[in-house]
């Protein structure tokens, strides 16, 4: 479980990429190696402090000046797989999106256009020296993804009651195959029911983006924040998941009835958290 900080915890979910050591060149490798065998590996608590200590800053900061060198480590199976943070590209990217999110007096008060154009430059001139970056983690506050869902099975949820100094966990992991496997199948049913859709869409650049991973990677669907969002019953009673593929499957056998029945209790389930944003 999580300890309690002093930090706010956003209300975003996370979808993380573990990638087997393997998979990194060197130097790269090497620098991994050693630092999975640190005492002091950082939470993802750790990550989101010291951004927001850049956004704290005058003039705010909205990306790192350099990218960071770490990461999250998992040991499974005897091997060890690292997700790194590359906090500095998601800031880029996360910028890109936030005149989607607010209006245009809100977006100048919360960070300048002189540092949002500033931002942008950088982007661009990194980007046309990095061609293939991409992320190793994924953000969406306020939701998570009906996309995510797909990729996972409801005996692969994790769930960590939170206890005196601690917070709830709630996460999903899956190897690399079967997430790939389950986005074929899942783009199968609705290609088969419907014409065009979000869900479709969305789906489709999850599955381009778990396909620049190693095949032995794993892939984490992580709460994060939101767990201060649902409240305690429903985070327990929570098998997002499970509604999803029972409605992929009833999809697969033609029963729309069945659809759409999973389908509103998956809206239901998190009309709470919907109308939580709503309030703010």
């Amino acid at each position: 479980m999580t300890k309690v900080s002093s930090v706010i915890v956003p209300y975003a979910a996370y979808l993380r990429v573990y990638e087997p050591l393997a998979a990194f060149p060197e130097p790269e490798r090497g620098h991994w190696e050693r630092y999975a065998r640190r005492d002091d590996l950082p939470s993802y608590q750790d990550e989101l402090r010291r951004s927001l200590a850049d956004l704290a800053a005058v003039p705010p900061a909205p990306v790192p000046v350099h990218e960071s060198d770490d990461a999250f480590v998992l040991e499974t199976d005897g091997e060890v797989r690292v997700c790194p943070w590359r906090t500095r590209l998601r800031g880029w990217q996360a910028l890109e999106g936030l005149a989607e999110e607010y209006p245009l007096p809100v977006l100048d008060a919360l960070l300048p256009p002189v540092v949002r154009n500033e931002t942008s430059r950088d982007y661009e001139r990194w980007l046309a020296e990095h061609p293939d970056a991409r992320p190793w983690i994924r953000t969406s506050t306020w939701q998570v993804p009906i996309n995510w869902f797909v990729l996972f099975a409801d005996e692969e949820r994790e769930y960590a009651k939170g206890s005196a100094g601690e917070v709830p966990v709630l996460r999903y992991r899956t190897p690399m195959v079967q997430a790939r496997r389950r986005v074929a199948r899942g783009l199968r049913a609705l290609r088969d029911s419907v014409d065009e859709s979000l869900l479709i869409d969305g789906l489709v650049d999850v599955g381009r983006w778990l396909e620049e991973f190693h095949p032995r990677s794993l892939v984490e669907l992580d709460y994060g924040g939101l767990v201060h969002a649902l409240p305690a019953g429903a985070l327990e009673d929570d098998h997002s998941a499970a509604d999803v593929s029972e409605g992929i499957a009833a999809l697969r056998r033609g029963d729309e009835g069945g659809a759409a029945e999973a389908y509103g209790r998956l809206v239901e389930r998190w009309r709470a958290v919907r109308d939580l944003r709503s309030a703010n």
